[in-house]
């Protein structure tokens, strides 16, 4: 029972840092990036900071993630049922979101390494919000799954 608290709270705990981290990047760091605020130096430390957490944030969620439905449901519960459907979801969807940071940070850092920023920012703006978007999708997923609405 403990374990299973502790591997809860920090399964939605780095959730929800890394789909803020996302967000913030998507919504702050990038528009001030294209409208030239930051130079190429902060905004590669930046992407490279965030992609070494998005990796952690990735075996973190897997280790906890996989403690928590081995416990909770068998594969007949995981298939045949509305929240097992989530939960499926919810994979699915976070290795989405992890493909797109990795995506967004590569055309990011392809054009800063050349010392250019607002090219780069532009280019990688469109795919962090897309990671956002998707980091907003988990969030859902995650609130259903710990209300209790869906049972079955």
């Amino acid at each position: 029972m403990v374990l299973d608290t502790v591997m809860t709270t920090l399964h939605v705990l780095v959730g929800a840092l890394w789909v803020g981290s996302v967000v913030f990047v998507a919504g702050v760091v990038l528009p001030a990036a294209t409208g030239g605020a930051l130079d190429a130096a902060p905004l590669e430390t930046i992407a490279d900071r965030l992609v070494y957490f998005s990796r952690g944030a990735s075996v973190v969620m897997l280790l906890t993630g996989g403690h928590l439905a081995g416990t909770g449901y068998t594969v007949a519960s995981l298939t045949g049922s509305a929240r097992g459907h989530l939960v499926l979801a919810m994979l699915g969807l976070w290795f989405v979101f992890t493909a797109l940071v990795e995506i967004g940070r590569g055309r990011l850092v392809d054009g800063l390494r050349e010392k250019r920023v607002r090219a780069p920012a532009s280019a990688a703006t469109g795919v962090f919000r897309a990671a956002a978007g998707v980091g907003a999708l988990l969030l859902v997923d995650a609130g259903l799954l710990s209300s209790g609405i869906v049972l079955y």
